[in-house]
């Protein structure tokens, strides 16, 4: 029997999922690829396939299954197309862990599945989190399924509990980086550009990401993830803006010590830690310097003006589908801006109109958060229209 764990990783094209193949790519005696998936980028999930030869590749797009099918068949890749491929091969008996990587609402369904199977889960997907955060916390816990965090400041909250789980948390401390238009006021914000708000100074992520990091959304999403992965009440949860991204985030204990992790912004470290726990590979990735960086800089966030992250924590706060109906407004008003329909500053607008429309549920089960979730594009994508 081989050691090595066997990864599905869902997501292969996207910035996490190629990271994580270069991880594994790093690691051929720990780690081999079982299963690649993509939505639309064909050439690069075939690349992929070629290099790697998993067992099965998922095209999420079923108009792209000929091209994949014509391109894997010599090599006895199996090709899966759809959204029900994509939440079914999770369930290969052959997979030891699922890496989520897909971007928004579209990693709920999968990781379910792959929790129903008993597959440990690498969680780079914050929104199944933030939609269900209960519901998946829930059932993980009865299938007996570790939830291991890729996001760089859960990995590092939970790198700081290591060792210290039978210890209360007395606060969590995530960094925020303040993105490209950190200490701007509102109305520096009214004419900003898509191109001004890809621009993130630190690190290298895809357009969804980088506009929520921009409007503070993206830290929004880590409270409600961070609420229900180490259990912890929303006030025991705290945003400080952090310039240089080196401290990833911090957990202050009840005797009042804090633990930080720090390294460079590199999202192969949490990627790699995830998918290695309990142990630490050898990786060549950059060290960080002391020297590089004389000084860190911690400073409140301004809620007034990145108003996203104050509706995120009147959502969890409020709970039942509120955090939902809050992620599926924004999926909707964040495509808005990159094509040019709304204003920066109008996002936060439509997404709370939205969280006031839409029905509340209090005890929501997994039906109401799919019709919340429909229901919060449809009243988004009015409220856009009307707005023209």
């Amino acid at each position: 029997m081989s050691n090595k764990k066997r990864v599905a990783i869902l997501g292969s094209t996207g910035s996490i999922g190629t990271q994580a193949l270069e991880v594994i790519k790093a690691h051929p005696d720990s780690f081999e690829v079982e299963v690649l998936t993509a939505q639309n980028n064909v050439n690069l999930l075939i690349q992929q396939a070629l290099e790697f030869l998993p067992n099965a590749v998922v095209i999420g797009n079923e108009a792209h299954y000929p091209a994949v099918k014509e391109a894997l068949d010599p090599h006895f890749v199996k090709v899966y197309a759809g959204e029900s491929a994509l939440a079914q091969v999770v369930e290969m008996e052959t997979i030891d862990v699922v890496l989520t990587a897909l971007v928004g609402y579209s990693g709920l369904l999968p990781t379910i599945s792959a929790i129903q199977a008993g597959k440990q889960i690498a969680l780079a997907n914050k929104e199944t989190m933030v939609v269900a955060g209960e519901l998946i916390t829930q059932m993980a816990r009865a299938k007996g399924v570790n939830i291991y965090p890729v996001d760089s400041e859960h990995s590092a909250i939970f790198q700081c509990l290591v060792g210290e789980f039978h210890n209360p948390i007395e606060k969590l401390i995530l960094t925020a980086s303040g993105g490209p238009f950190r200490g701007k006021k509102r109305e520096e914000l009214l004419q900003v550009t898509k191109a001004q708000a890809l621009k993130h100074p630190n690190w290298d992520m895809g357009a969804k990401i980088t506009i929520d990091s921009a409007s503070m959304m993206n830290k929004g999403l880590e409270v409600i993830e961070a609420k229900w992965l180490f259990a912890v009440n929303t006030s025991q949860i705290e945003v400080v803006v952090h310039p240089q991204s080196i401290v990833h985030s911090l957990v202050q204990f009840e005797d009042g010590s804090l633990k930080a992790q720090l390294g460079l912004p590199d999202m192969r470290i949490p990627i790699q830690f995830a998918l290695s726990y309990p142990d630490r590979l050898k990786s060549d990735f950059p060290r960080f310097d002391f020297s590089q960086y004389p000084s860190l800089d911690f400073e409140k966030p301004d809620m007034d003006t990145f108003r996203n992250l104050q509706l995120a924590f009147e959502a969890i706060d409020k709970g039942g589908n509120l955090p939902c109906v809050l992620n599926a407004a924004n999926e909707v008003v964040v495509e808005a801006f990159l094509q040019d329909k709304v204003g920066f500053l109008e996002m936060s607008d439509i997404i709370e109109k939205t969280m006031h429309k839409v029905d509340y549920v209090a005890k929501p089960v997994l039906e109401d958060f799919i019709s919340s979730d429909q229901q919060a594009r449809r009243k988004a994508e009015e409220l856009i229209k009307n707005k023209r």
